[in-house]
């Protein structure tokens, strides 16, 4: 067995709940009793309206690539120090979009690395996808003579890996869309931004203002840490965010950032030198991606979805070496230590720890 605990099941944890827990494929969120969250805003002093539902959202060290959870040899069925990273590193953006002046986010605490303490938001059904860089999805389909992309075209002549010329806004579905009639009603689908104009309601945009201020977000979000990043010799490519409404203080419907955003899982991160040098080091999630393409034996079955059953099948069965796991949190660990500016330590028990803080500081373990 390896000597690494990792945190590799996250929805079992002892936690008073109101209702059932909801399992991601990173993370669990546990949403709190309606006393315990009044509690908590009243004891920290948290800067939320009373009667705002809280939830703890634990982050777990497994990895999903190709829409399945992967696991390693030996038991080790997560990546060592890949939560705190994610975490880490998430936090670290929210805090410099908060000295920014760009929207808040959902997060109210911070009681341990693995957990964020985070407000209900109205979810908006667009993954907001930026792109700095004609790689991975977009360039296959570019190669294959596709020139428009969500309703922006691209010239002729792109070779792959190229830095475009401003930075493309390419939606996809959250979920599954019903009753739009050129929207296939399955996830992650791309669309344009008339598709969301026309359709503000599904899409859970209150006016026609808020699509302009998503992208605007967007854009700075994108900006702020592409520039960050360029001071650590590091090229922001890609990246995903999400957004949701709360009510502010005052009573008002306020657009925020949700999940996480600027992560190794979210966004694509390449080295600045190997870059200049002709070559494409990932230090994110790509990187786990490719090795799962060199490493299973038959990687059409990964990038075909019309053989989902088979790669469903592949992840269960298939188990990675330790070395490839080890590799891949060095990758993490590596990325999130250079951008929040210190070595980030892998928690020898990260659950018992959780579970320990929750109860100590905030009071909200089950004891039967």
């Amino acid at each position: 067995m390896t000597s690494y605990k990792v945190l590799d099941v996250n929805d079992d944890l002892p936690i008073r709940t109101k209702g059932a827990v909801h399992s991601g494929k990173v993370r669990s969120v546990y949403w709190l009793t309606d006393e315990d969250s009044a509690r908590l805003i009243n004891e920290k002093g948290y800067q939320v309206p009373k009667g705002t539902e809280l939830a703890i959202m634990v982050i777990s060290d497994r990895i999903s690539a190709f829409d399945c959870i992967w696991q390693g040899e030996n038991g080790l069925n997560g990546v060592p120090g890949k939560g705190i990273a994610l975490n880490s590193v998430a936090s670290h953006w929210f805090k410099l979009f908060d000295k920014a002046g760009l929207a808040g986010n959902h997060i109210v605490d911070i009681p341990h690395p693995y957990v964020w303490i985070v407000r209900k938001a109205s979810t908006i059904k667009v993954e907001a996808i930026a792109r700095q860089y004609i790689t991975g999805s977009m360039w296959r389909d570019y190669a294959k003579g596709t020139r428009s992309f969500c309703g922006i075209d691209l010239p002729e002549g792109l070779a792959a890996n190229q830095k475009l010329d401003e930075v493309l806004i390419t939606p996809s579905t959250k979920g599954i869309i019903t009753g739009v009639a050129e929207i296939p009603e399955v996830d992650d689908v791309n669309i344009t931004r008339e598709n969301i104009t026309n359709n503000l309601a599904v899409f859970n945009f209150k006016s026609e203002d808020d699509v302009a201020k998503y992208e605007q977000l967007l854009v700075e979000g994108f900006k702020l840490i592409s520039d960050e990043l360029a001071q650590l010799d590091q090229i922001f490519v890609d990246t995903k965010f999400e957004f949701g409404y709360v009510e502010d203080i005052d009573g008002s419907d306020k657009l925020i950032y949700i999940d996480e955003v600027g992560t190794p899982d979210s966004s694509r991160i390449w080295d600045g030198p190997a870059y200049r040098d002709g070559k494409i080091i990932e230090n994110s999630k790509e990187g786990f991606r490719q090795l799962l393409i060199n490493n299973v034996p038959d990687s059409d079955v990964l990038l075909n979805k019309d053989r989902m059953g088979e790669r469903e099948q592949l992840a269960k069965d298939y188990t990675l070496p330790e070395s490839v796991m080890l590799e891949v949190s060095d990758t993490y660990v590596g990325i999130a230590s250079k951008i929040i500016g210190q070595e980030i330590t892998i928690p020898s028990d990260p659950r018992n720890e959780v579970i320990a803080i929750l109860d100590s500081d905030y009071g909200l373990i089950k004891h039967d």
